[in-house]
């Protein structure tokens, strides 16, 4: 194999990434093209006739009426809306796929059959302007239902649009339950404050002379339990948080952004209803 050619994964992760920033969904069905016409077939097996070369593993091409009817009840996306998501679902696996390594195209299909974790980043940096600490992005990731285990895997349309409905579309009490759970490190119920502390000194630059940047964040940590801890047990619960954020709603994304703007949902689903 040329050096060309060995440098091509990394020139089409460039375009693809240009493309997610720009929106330019035909480079991502070129990108889709060109990767499978340039991958060689597989070895033969030990029979007279060569196996077919492999194609990735690609969503049907058209959104299924059972899954089009799920989906209308399950979130609050319009029909419309749903193809125009589909069709962009479809254009960032086939763009992920085009990218891996002609070693690794063996791999299980289910792998690559969804948002990968670095397609998700990319989409929530470029389309969704989420500029957070990358804690809190590796969490929103962790979050989200994909996978037979929940937290395994990529993500499959269905999950895909139920989260991106609840991002851009979903009531108070979703966008609460979003936000908690993202900040839930361990999952067990409760934000700590080793939690808290562990979220805040990400986001807080140093400042010059400051002999102990840590103990300003603990500060920082009693101040916010103050706000959250409604019941005062050293600790916020979903009700503690669900009831602080209601009286003050700049609390909801007090640790880390991990939600779209009302104004960059508003433009999103302006752009699904154009398509």
């Amino acid at each position: 194999m040329s050096t060309t050619k060995k440098q091509q994964p990394k020139q089409q992760l460039s375009m693809a990434a240009s493309a997610i920033a720009l929106r330019g969904v035909q480079l991502f069905l070129t990108a889709g093209r060109a990767a499978a016409d340039r991958r060689a077939p597989p070895p033969a097996p030990p029979a007279p006739r060569r196996k077919p070369r492999l194609k990735p593993v690609l969503p049907t091409h058209k959104l299924q009426q059972k899954t089009l009817e799920i989906l209308l009840k399950t979130t609050k996306f319009t029909k419309n809306e749903l193809e125009a998501l589909y069709c962009m679902y479809r254009k960032l696996v086939t763009s992920a796929q085009s990218m891996v390594p002609t070693s690794v195209i063996g791999q299980s299909p289910a792998k690559l059959d969804g948002i990968d974790q670095c397609t998700f980043r990319d989409v929530m940096h470029s389309t969704f302007d989420l500029v957070t600490e990358e804690a809190v992005l590796e969490r929103v990731w962790a979050t989200w239902e994909r996978g037979a285990g929940g937290g395994e895997g990529a993500i499959k349309f269905e999950p895909w649009a139920r989260g991106l409905s609840k991002m851009l579309k979903g009531t108070d009490e979703e966008r609460r339950i979003h936000c908690f759970s993202v900040y839930d490190l361990n999952g067990d119920g409760y934000i700590t404050r080793d939690e808290m502390f562990l979220l805040l000194k990400n986001s807080l630059l140093k400042q010059p002379g400051d002999e102990d940047p840590d103990e300003g964040v603990r500060d920082l940590v009693e101040l916010v339990l103050k706000k959250l801890d409604v019941d005062k047990d050293g600790k916020v619960s979903l009700d503690d948080y669900r009831e602080a954020v209601t009286q003050e709603p700049l609390l909801l994304e007090a640790f880390g952004q991990c939600l779209p703007s009302k104004r960059q949902a508003m433009a999103f689903i302006k752009n699904l209803n154009n398509k």
